[in-house]
């Protein structure tokens, strides 16, 4: 410790002060350490996934060939591939996953963030990816139990459990909901409304079809059905959440369809049954459709209309994600004023490391731990592994770097509140948000 003396002019007493001394080297690297390693031990509730329940069937994809053809991958093999876009879509899959497998793994190496999350993914299996033995590769997972591959990912991963994008509106879908499922323990349901809000024209009459007395004229009849279809489906699921990926276009208050019915009818089913409403905007859908899924893009949004909603709705609960880079400073200063806002994750085109790093380090400053810094995004089962101990690694790099500064500012942490902190971020957080009272 060192002294600072200073004197109180007034009456002529001495002040003494006692100021920690900054950490030496090697205590920085030990408290660095000790974070790190709470991060890599935590277990995580992934709060937003693309998987399914191993009960869905077909639905919930996994294996080598469902990870080589992953829309990230299609995109970046198009980069070499010279075939045109509707002959590579004709090919049967596994053929598309030996030509990406080709072009991505073998003529060139596997930097990018995807490729290098596949060679993650196998060498945590247990596989050699060195070899480059796609055929190998292939008899192995076509040798895994599923039941028993699903835990083994979750658990390679560190994942407690993970929540699906449920949409009534997917014929595979819904009829494994009507007819009943035994729902396993780790998957967890979030209600997609991006078809019921984004093409009302064609939602409608699949309500309709299901039996709810709708019209395409949004009066007060349909808007009380709509309201009644979300209720219907928030109880079958048991969803923890609604949810919607919107366009860089979108406008509240709106005379428009999705406004309107955001206005009628989500915020009302929201309000009543306590759940939040995850927004997602940035998505430009289909900006190269001969690429299928793989053709969407990314712009810029304005904030203006989460504004608009977080002040008008204050009992009201939003998670957001945006995917554009350039929104993420304005985001955190709205969740800095509004206590309703809690952000989440690096999604989709911020899902590589040194935004993740950015960005991550940008939200612990503004917004403390008050945030949830990631989610896997994952569409494959395997993919949680890579997913996960990539981010782990980042973002226990940067609350590395948090509280060493803390340290040296002359604060100390215990490995119980450490390990506090680390839940909080991986899901306790969100489920705190999600139970309180706006």
């Amino acid at each position: 410790m060192r002294l600072i003396v200073r004197w109180d002019r007034g009456s002529g007493i001495a002040l003494r002060m006692t100021i920690a001394r900054p950490l030496h080297g090697s205590q920085r690297v030990a408290l660095g350490q000790r974070v790190r390693r709470a991060v890599q031990s935590v277990p995580i509730d992934d709060i937003h996934t693309h998987l399914y329940d191993p009960a869905f069937g077909e639905l919930l994809l996994w294996g080598i060939d469902e990870l080589l053809v992953y829309h990230y991958l299609v995109a970046e093999a198009f980069r070499y591939l010279d075939i045109p876009y509707d002959a590579f879509w004709k090919l049967p899959g596994s053929r598309r996953a030996e030509l990406i497998w080709d072009q991505l793994f073998v003529r060139h190496s596997p930097i990018s963030e995807s490729c290098r999350g596949v060679v993650t993914t196998l060498q945590a299996m247990g596989l050699d990816p060195r070899k480059r033995d796609l055929a190998a590769i292939r008899r192995w997972f076509a040798s895994q139990k599923l039941e028993r591959h699903v835990d083994r990912s979750l658990d390679l991963a560190g994942v407690n459990t993970v929540c699906m994008t449920n949409s009534p509106f997917d014929d595979l879908e819904r009829p494994v909901w009507i007819r009943g499922l035994r729902r396993h323990p780790r998957f967890k349901a979030a209600l997609r409304v991006d078809p019921l809000l984004l093409n009302w024209r064609v939602a409608w009459r699949q309500l309709a079809a299901a039996g709810y007395k709708v019209s395409a004229a949004l009066n007060s009849r349909t808007i009380g059905e709509v309201r009644r279809f979300l209720d219907d489906w928030g109880r079958r699921m048991d969803a923890g959440f609604l949810m919607v990926s919107l366009p860089p276009t979108f406008e509240f208050p709106s005379r428009g369809d999705t406004a309107t019915l955001i206005e009628k009818a989500v915020l009302p089913h929201c309000g009543d049954t306590g759940r939040p409403f995850a927004l997602m905007p940035g998505v430009k859908r289909a900006v190269n459709p001969a690429l299928q899924l793989a053709g969407d893009g990314v712009g810029l949004c304005s904030l203006a209309p989460l504004q608009r909603l977080l002040a008008a709705y204050p009992n009201h609960k939003f998670a957001v994600t945006a995917l554009a880079r350039e929104n993420q400073h304005e985001l955190c200063v709205l969740a800095r004023k509004f206590r309703n806002l809690h952000l989440f994750g690096c999604w989709w085109f911020t899902n590589t490391p040194s935004l993740i790093r950015e960005i991550t380090s940008m939200r612990a400053e503004l917004l403390g731990l008050s945030f949830t810094p990631q989610h896997s995004d994952a569409r494959v089962l395997e993919q949680l592994v890579y997913k996960w101990r990539h981010s782990r690694e980042v973002i226990g790099e940067v609350l590395a770097e948090r509280y060493v500064a803390l340290g040296q500012a002359g604060w100390s942490v215990s490995d119980a509140e450490l390990e506090r902190d680390v839940k909080g971020l991986f899901g306790g957080e969100f489920a705190r948000f999600c139970a309180r009272a706006a």
